[in-house]
């Protein structure tokens, strides 16, 4: 039963080209073999190209190239259009998956028989893999703690088709934090699936390495897109901050 569940899997690029053959060796290893790609290269200047001319042979993985930059939330958005299973997994081309991730979350998913799961993740800065750490994320998230905590890595979450409807991602800075927002609102929970996590690269010079600018953007999101008023937003930035700040320091 579990076998026979098609996995879509929505991976935007741009100028990632370092990291995507690791990012997609680690699809191609999976021990659960049910799944297709959607990659979506948004115009990106380096070699990506070279690299993904590699994989475009490969039947169960479709390459869009862009003549344009679109942005990640249009790339995500494109990706989910041109797919059509019942389970759709998000991946970004610098993070990466051990070999079971597919198999175990799928399989648990199935059991418990929920509709929007994700997992653990093992951060590190760059390329230090030496230096990585695990989070321990909290059991399930409803709408009210996920905007305490937003500690939720998109390459970890899968969902079900079903439960998208009209939402999408929109074209914001932290498209992926409101996408997870729009989904809780609806009075979906998100249940974490303890058996396995997802490697997740923080890179130094991208948005999410910037502490201030993460900061006002969560705000406008949280005031215009959640409509919280001014001390509940007060109240989900600083928990958000506390939360970030325990886990990754000051880097």
């Amino acid at each position: 039963m579990v076998n026979n569940q098609t996995i879509d899997i929505i991976i935007p690029n741009f100028n990632k080209a370092k990291y995507l053959s690791q990012c997609l060796n680690s699809i191609i290893d999976q021990t659960y073999k049910n799944w297709k790609v959607y990659l979506i290269d948004d115009n990106s200047n380096d070699n990506s190209k070279e690299i993904l001319s590699k994989y475009q042979n490969i039947e169960n993985i479709k390459i869009f190239n862009f003549k344009e930059n679109r942005g990640p939330a249009y790339c995500r958005n494109f990706g989910i259009q041109k797919s059509n299973s019942e389970f759709i997994a998000f991946m970004d081309s610098d993070d990466f998956w051990p070999k079971d991730k597919l198999e175990k979350q799928v399989t648990n998913m199935l059991s418990i028989n929920c509709n929007f799961t994700y997992t653990d993740y093992c951060f590190f800065f760059n390329d230090d893999l030496k230096k990585k750490k695990m989070t321990n994320l909290h059991s399930k998230y409803n709408y009210d703690s996920f905007l305490k905590h937003s500690s939720m890595s998109t390459s970890s979450i899968i969902i079900r088709r079903e439960i998208l409807n009209d939402i999408f991602f929109q074209k914001v800075n932290h498209e992926d934090y409101l996408f997870k927002c729009e989904l809780l609102k609806k009075g979906e929970v998100a249940y974490k699936i303890e058996e396995t996590f997802v490697f997740y690269r923080i890179n130094k010079n991208n948005r999410s390495s910037n502490k201030i600018k993460n900061i006002i953007s969560l705000w406008h999101i949280n005031k215009e897109k959640n409509n919280l008023n001014f001390l509940t937003n007060l109240k989900s930035i600083f928990f958000i901050g506390l939360n970030s700040l325990r886990k990754y320091g000051w880097k």
